[in-house]
């Protein structure tokens, strides 16, 4: 079963880079939180992948200082705050009420977490 959950976690993690990959070059699917996803599910199942992507430039390049330092460039960091509010808000519009409770909930501690914790920085040194 062990073996199952991880492959189903390492198939996963790769369905999120793709969607990382993709969000690199389309405006509206945020990359950044996908690499973040990847990683943690490669975490899980595959310590061998895991390693690998933490070596790879898509992680050192979108995720990696938000991880080690806190920091994001600030126009990662408008771009995914804008990202947010439009999958929140449609999941907000097209809601019954406990789920719309829910999201906003889930969307408020998002935004804090990007406002408040996450410090933004111009540009990082490539």
């Amino acid at each position: 079963m062990k073996r199952i959950m991880n492959g189903i976690c390492v198939g996963l993690a790769f369905a999120f880079v793709g969607l990382g990959v993709v969000g690199i070059v389309v405006p509206i699917l945020p990359t950044t939180p996908m690499f973040i996803a990847a990683a943690c599910l490669f975490a899980k199942g595959s310590e061998k992948f895991h390693k690998w992507f933490l070596s790879t430039a898509m992680y050192k390049k979108y995720i990696e200082s938000a991880i080690t330092n806190g920091t994001m460039e600030r126009k990662a960091k408008r771009h995914m705050m804008l990202t947010l509010a439009i999958v929140f808000g449609l999941g907000i519009l097209f809601s019954p009420v406990i789920a719309k409770i829910i999201i906003f909930i889930v969307a408020a501690i998002h935004f804090y977490v990007l406002i408040f914790r996450i410090k933004s920085v111009e540009q990082m040194d490539k």
